[in-house]
């Protein structure tokens, strides 16, 4: 019923505008904004090394979708990463707290 969503941005501007939009429309109860992880990868046959900023997602299966839409349209990478993990367990009132806040979809 409850997810983490991971997603990873260029820089701190677009971690905010995305954050921002996703908790504004109820799509994210809360959204971590976490600086500076250091992104290993392999891109068109080159091993590429970034700086980047990840946003830890927290939000209801039932938003994924809307909620996936929302990032494809605000991120500037032609891939962007998107990987919803299922909270399996957890304070009950915290989940509850995102429950209310999360628009029912």
């Amino acid at each position: 019923m409850y997810q983490i969503v991971l997603t990873n941005c260029p820089n701190e501007d677009v971690a905010n505008l995305i954050a921002q939009r996703l908790v504004t429309d109820r799509l994210a109860a809360c959204v971590n904004i976490i600086p500076k992880i250091t992104s290993i990868y392999a891109w068109q046959g080159v091993i590429q090394r970034d700086e980047e900023v990840m946003l830890l997602i927290k939000s209801k299966q039932s938003a994924f979708k809307q909620l996936e839409q929302v990032i494809t349209q605000l991120h500037p990478y032609d891939v962007a990463e998107i990987i919803s993990l299922s909270i399996q367990q957890g304070n009950e009132l915290y989940l509850n707290w995102i429950n209310d806040t999360v628009k029912n979809n």
